[in-house]
Formats: C-alpha cells, structure tokens, sequence
C-alpha cells in the first residue's frame, strides 16, 4: 500500500499537471471503485468542476473542486494515478481541459474514489491520528505514554498517527535501533527523541527520493520510487545488516511481515 512518502510525492506530481485544469468527461470503466455516490452521479457530479487545491491526509488523496466539494482518493494496495492516461488497464479515466487524460488504474479493486460535500466529516478520516510533521518531540512522547502495545504496530495504527505503514515503519525502528517487539512504555527519553527525529527524517527523504517503488507503486509518470535502495532492513532478510553484518530477520507481527536486525535494535 502506497505510504505517506508515495501519496505525498503523487500530491506533488499531480499538483504540477492538474491543478487549476477542469473535468470535461469522466469515463468509469469499473463502476466498484466509486464509492460515494453511484458511478453515474460521480462522472455528472464532476464535469465542469475545476481543481482548486489538491491536499493529502494521511494516505489519502483531497482534490478540492471549484464548487466546494472533494475528490478524495485512497489508493489502497494496488491502486495508481498515471498520467498520461488512456491505458486499457484504467478504471477511471478523467479527461481534463486541453486534452489531459489521467487514468486511476487498481488491479485488485481495493481502492475507493468517493465525490464528496466535505472530505473532512468522513469517519476514517475523523479517526485519523495527526500527521507526523505535525508532530513537536514533546507531543509525540505525551502519546507513547498513554500505550502500552509493541512500538511496530502502534506506529502502524492510523489512529495514533497517520501515514506510516509497513516499509517506513520498519525502517525509522532500524535506524532508532529499537526492537519492533518492545513495548512503547519501555521506551527511555533518549529513544523517545531518536525515534522521532528518525520519523521525520525518513519520510522527508523517501519523499525527496519520489516514494518506495516495491510492488505496484509508480509515480504520476509511470516511473518508479526510488527510495528503495536506501532500504536497511525491509525486503532484506536473510542478507546482512549494513552495520553489523548479522543477517536480517524477517518475522510476523500483527499479521504484518516484520523486517528487523536483533543485533542492532534493542
């Protein structure tokens, strides 16, 4: 699933080739992805509409639209914004002024395209923990106080704090060299503000790299993250840690798969 790094880098792109330009067609080709309303009131509802403002919450998509209400985008696991469009593989094809065609492709149909009168009244979105560059230090040790469950998954909790999956998940852990199995309450001072400062500077660093290409992850041009190759630990196991040279363990965690070096996280 695409992550803050993925969603923020398509918000960037997107944001140099449509924004300001107007809906003239809407072409649904699998109506399952629209999820609010019907297909057919989503393409009317749209034509004529302009994109004000295009924002990103969490992993989600906001285009704002000239008469107030929103586009939201939620990518989900295989979903993708590419431009341009005109793609057999589109199931939803926006047509735009001058001719621009932006295709939202989705080979598993998980994702979910929604034509709303206020984005922010959505219930996953009311749910949502802050955004980490939101975050000061302090704030962000108030919240590991009040938790007591395994650090790995609480930063993957989207009610504790939004954006973080999987891939950045293990990889802020590794280069805190905190164990993904300990528990948020045994966590020092020291690793509290290690473990923040290492949040900040991994997402801000797979944003400037244009995101984590590791499965169906494309940019807005078709072409890949390339974030990947600054990976430590995830998709590594069994081959060495970078530091100590111990082998790089993979585990199940929450249902998730866990990536993690035992010697160099503690």
């Amino acid at each position: 699933m695409p992550e803050l790094p993925e969603v923020e880098t398509i918000k960037r792109d997107l944001e140099k080739i449509i924004l300001g330009e107007k809906f003239v067609k809407i072409c649904v080709h699998q109506a399952g992805v629209i999820r609010q309303p019907s297909a057919k009131l989503f393409s009317q509802g749209l034509v004529g509409l302009r994109v004000k403002n295009i924002l990103r919450r969490g992993k989600l998509l906001i285009f704002e639209l000239s008469n107030g209400q929103a586009l939201t985008i939620h990518l989900k696991m295989t979903g993708q914004l590419v431009y341009p469009g005109g793609s057999s593989k589109s199931r939803v094809a926006f047509y735009f002024t001058g001719g621009k065609i932006l295709d939202f492709n989705d080979q598993r149909l998980f994702g979910e395209l929604r034509l709303v009168d206020r984005w922010e009244t959505l219930k996953f979105v009311q749910e949502l923990g802050p955004e980490p560059f939101d975050l000061t230090c302090r704030v962000f040790q108030d919240m590991l106080l009040k938790k007591k469950t395994a650090i790995k998954p609480l930063l993957l909790d989207q009610k504790f704090i939004s954006g973080i999956g999987n891939i950045y998940a293990a990889e802020i852990l590794y280069r805190a060299k905190i164990n993904p199995l300990r528990s948020s309450k045994t966590l020092l001072q020291n690793e509290v503000e290690t473990l923040f400062c290492q949040t900040i500077a991994v997402l801000k660093m797979a944003i400037k790299c244009g995101g984590s290409s590791v499965d169906d992850y494309v940019r807005v041009s078709g072409e890949n993250g390339d974030y990947a190759r600054h990976h430590q630990v995830y998709g590594r196991q069994g081959r060495p840690c970078f530091v100590c040279k111990n082998l790089i363990q993979r585990i199940t965690q929450g249902s998730r798969g866990t990536y993690f070096c035992p010697h160099c996280q503690r």
